[in-house]
């Protein structure tokens, strides 16, 4: 019986990874978006001073990262009115694509964003490739 509960544990915790790890969209892919001018909504968690030095175009920003306190979490409520206003694809930005970018997923999965609509950015800014189409300032 005890190995029974353990597996089960050890396939729950692998089917979850699994299920968030095929939400990250390649920088290509999202380039590619850009490129057929099709919608899609940026949730850029970088910090202020982050953002203003560089954020992808139309991005709305949140300053939520790490998006680990509640307080940086409500952050990405402002995003929230864009995101249930429309039917677009969320991708989340963050400045390396990892816990932050997961924290962030995971709370907008909480405030009722189906997961089939959100994707994180893989690698996030730091290793977004398409420097010129960066934006500065706000």
């Amino acid at each position: 019986m005890l190995k029974k509960i353990a597996l089960f544990f050890v396939l729950s915790i692998a089917s979850a990874t699994v299920a968030l790890a095929a939400n990250y969209i390649e920088p290509q892919e999202l380039k590619e978006l850009f490129d057929k001018k099709k919608p899609v909504i940026l949730v850029d968690i970088q910090p202020a001073t982050d953002f203003e030095v560089q954020h992808l175009p139309g991005s709305i920003e949140t300053n939520a990262f790490p998006a680990k306190t509640d307080e940086e979490k409500a952050r990405l409520d402002k995003a929230l009115t864009v995101i249930k206003a429309s039917k677009d694809p969320v991708v989340v930005v963050c400045p390396r694509g990892k816990s932050g970018a997961k924290n962030s997923y995971q709370y907008l999965e909480s405030k009722g964003v189906p997961e089939d609509r959100m994707q994180i950015l893989e690698g996030g800014i730091a290793e977004w490739p398409f420097k010129e189409l960066f934006v500065k300032g706000r």
